[in-house]
């Protein structure tokens, strides 16, 4: 509940308070990035409940955020890049809760991979 909450009412508020004078539309922009769920389609099994999906879908991917955030330089794509990015965040708690309560789901998921490399780089142990 609280993550669909997140998806379709939070960027009323994000479209209020960047984008006053075009609220509205800025909002209506910002539901349109929910279309970033349809690299979900090419995933198998396409539903799977305890799947983080930061860092799996192609669009969800670590190598794309760094594009969505540069799309925050350019006033056209500006709240396309509110939007994903926003998108990516709920994405990104829905995926801690999902860990508090699951921790293979957090091991086997890739923001683990990721942390456990960077760790890894700067020297650090592990710790689960």
């Amino acid at each position: 509940m609280v993550h669909y909450s997140l998806h379709f009412a939070f960027p009323a508020v994000l479209a209020l308070v960047f984008f006053p004078l075009m609220w509205q539309t800025a909002y209506l922009i910002m539901l349109a990035t929910m279309l970033i769920d349809l690299d979900h389609l090419l995933a198998k099994p396409i539903f799977e409940p305890r799947r983080c999906s930061i860092g799996y879908h192609p669009l969800h991917s670590f190598y794309a955020v760094p594009v969505y955030a540069l799309l925050l330089l350019l006033p056209a794509t500006q709240i396309v890049a509110v939007g994903i990015l926003f998108h990516l965040f709920t994405d990104t708690v829905d995926c801690l809760w999902s860990f508090r309560h699951c921790h293979e789901c957090y091991l086997n998921s890739r923001i683990y991979a990721v942390r456990s490399w960077v760790r890894k780089r700067l020297g650090r142990k592990a710790m689960d």
